[in-house]
């Protein structure tokens, strides 16, 4: 289990790309907006640190979390995107819905990944409760949208010293 006060979006700023060649699209969940905003937020902060120019940075938001595997095949099909970021909060309920959704919404961005053989960094927050999303949206556990934009970065990378 994480202590309660660890940033786990720490990273070493020298292990990262240059992006300033990449192009990224991010699909980000319009439900929990007051949240997704703040993980889109920290996506973008960091590519664009990371040298990605804002020009190549494309944002389209979809209603739920589910809609998040469609917005990202639609991304992965453009041939200039190199890589996706997909973003979206399910906060458990009293009901299994949250159950369909994270499965759904997970499997789908697995299978856009090895469709297209393209990085879809997992910004998708699963928990129990709104605090703990919050708390992984900038909050005392950091930012989950650095830690997506960070791992597309590097995918991206290794990618392209393979082809």
């Amino acid at each position: 289990m994480a202590t309660s006060l660890k940033n786990l979006s720490a990273f070493d700023k020298d292990s990262i790309p240059n992006g300033a060649d990449f192009s990224i699209g991010i699909v980000v969940s319009e439900w929990n907006d007051h949240i997704t905003s703040k993980l889109l937020e920290g996506s973008v902060e960091t590519l664009l640190s990371a040298g990605v120019k804002e020009s190549n940075i494309q944002i389209h938001q979809v209603p739920g979390a589910f809609e998040l595997p469609l917005g990202a095949q639609w991304f992965a099909q453009n041939d200039k995107i190199d890589g996706i970021i997909a973003i979206g909060v399910v906060i458990q309920g009293e009901t299994r819905h949250f159950d369909f959704v994270c499965s759904g919404a997970t499997q789908g961005i697995v299978d856009v990944t090895l469709k297209y053989n393209k990085p879809v960094g997992f910004c998708l927050l699963t928990d129990n409760t709104e605090q703990q999303s919050i708390d992984r949206a900038g909050g005392k556990h950091g930012n989950k949208g650095v830690e997506a934009a960070v791992t597309v970065l590097k995918m991206i990378e290794l990618k392209k010293t393979l082809d």
